[in-house]
C-alpha cells in the first residue's frame, strides 16, 4: 500500500477519534453545568476543559478572555481552531475521501452524511439545546463509523494502520484528562485523598463511569480510578488496554517479526509498556502522577513520530 494512502487511513482515524473524546468532554462540562446550581463554580473549570481538548494556547492568543460561549463555539465548530469537533470530522471525511478505493463503502456514506449536514447545523440557533444535539451527532457518527470499520473491514494492512491511530488518539486523550485533573485536585484539594467531583468528571469525560463502577461500588477515590484508567487491562479507553492495542498492531502488520528499520519503534513501545506497568498508583502523590501522565503524553507523541518514521507516513501541520 502507498505510504500516502497508510498516512490518510491513520490520520483519518485519529480525527475521528478526537473529533468523538472532544466532544464528549464539551458535552459533559455542559451536562455538569446544568446539574450545579452555583453558576461561578459552573464556569470555573472552561480553561481546563479547553486544556483537555488541546485547545487553550490558541483560544488564548485568540480571546485572551474566559467567555462561556466563545469557548463552546470554538471547541464545537470554529474554523480557526484545528482541533473543533467539525475540523477533526472535515479533515476525518478529507482523508477518507483520498481512501475511497480501500475503505468500505458505508464509511464513506457515514463521513459525508454528516459533512454535508455541517452547513445545517451552523444555520441553527445557537442554544444549549442545538450545541448538545450537534455534540451527540459528532459521537453517534464516530461511533457508527468505528462499527463500521469493525464489521466490514478485512484485517490486513489497512485495517491495521486505522487501529494504531485509534488507540494512539485514545491514549493520548486519557492520559491529558487524568493529567488535567491531577493539576485541579492538586491545586484545590491537596489535603483531601478523596474527591467526588473531580473524579467523577473525568469518568465521564472518558465514558467510563458505567465500567468503573462496576468495578468500585460505589467509591470514587482518586487512586481506585487512576488505577482503571491507567492500568486495567479489559477496559478500553485505560491507557494500559491503548497501549498494548497498539502494540498489537504493529506486531500483526509485521508478522511477528521485527525488522532492522522497525527495531527501534518496538523497542519504544515495549519501554512504554514497561513503564506502565512499573508504575504503582497507590505509592504516587499527585505531583509523581502528573509528572507520569506528562511524561506519557511525551511517549505518545514519540511513538506516533516513530511510526510515521518508519512507514513513511507524513506528519500533518495539524497534529497537535
Amino acid at each position: 500500500m502507498l505510504s500516502r494512502l497508510a498516512d490518510s487511513l491513520y490520520w483519518m482515524s485519529r480525527n475521528i477519534e478526537r473529533a468523538e473524546n472532544n466532544s464528549r468532554v464539551l458535552s459533559g462540562h455542559l451536562i455538569h453545568m446544568v446539574e450545579v446550581s452555583d453558576e461561578g463554580i459552573a464556569d470555573r473549570d472552561w480553561g481546563e476543559i479547553l486544556e483537555i481538548c488541546a485547545s487553550k494556547a490558541d483560544y488564548d492568543q485568540l480571546y485572551n478572555r474566559i467567555d462561556r460561549e466563545a469557548i463552546i463555539q470554538y471547541l464545537m465548530m470554529s474554523p480557526l481552531n484545528i482541533n473543533s469537533s467539525m475540523n477533526c470530522m472535515l479533515y476525518a471525511r478529507e482523508n477518507a475521501k483520498a481512501t475511497r478505493d480501500i475503505i468500505p463503502d458505508d464509511l464513506w456514506e457515514v463521513l459525508n452524511h454528516f459533512h454535508l449536514s455541517q452547513k445545517d447545523w451552523q444555520e441553527l440557533p445557537n442554544t444549549r439545546q442545538h450545541t448538545q444535539e450537534y455534540l451527540k451527532e459528532v459521537i453517534k457518527t464516530s461511533m457508527t463509523a468505528q462499527g463500521v470499520i469493525e464489521s466490514t473491514m478485512s484485517r490486513g494492512i489497512p485495517y491495521t494502520f486505522i487501529k494504531v491511530g485509534k488507540w494512539l488518539e485514545r491514549a493520548e486523550k486519557t492520559a491529558r484528562v487524568l493529567n488535567v485533573v491531577c493539576e485541579k485536585n492538586r491545586r484545590e484539594a491537596p489535603h483531601k485523598t478523596s474527591n467526588y467531583y473531580y473524579w467523577l468528571k473525568a469518568l465521564h469525560f472518558l465514558n467510563g463511569y458505567d465500567g468503573y463502577i462496576k468495578e468500585h461500588p460505589p467509591s470514587m477515590e482518586s487512586k481506585h480510578v487512576l488505577n482503571f484508567m491507567i492500568k486495567e487491562s479489559t477496559f478500553p479507553r485505560s491507557i494500559r488496554y491503548c497501549i498494548d492495542h497498539v502494540s498489537d498492531a504493529i506486531q500483526n502488520l509485521e508478522s511477528g517479526k521485527v525488522s532492522h528499520y522497525s527495531e527501534d519503534l518496538f523497542q519504544m513501545l515495549e519501554l512504554v509498556k514497561e513503564e506502565i506497568e512499573q508504575t504503582s498508583i497507590e505509592q504516587m502523590d499527585m505531583e509523581e502522577l502528573m509528572k507520569f501522565l506528562d511524561h506519557f503524553q511525551d511517549r505518545c507523541q514519540t511513538v506516533s513520530r516513530m511510526f510515521s518514521e518508519t512507514y513513511y507516513l507524513i506528519e500533518p501541520v495539524h497534529v497537535r
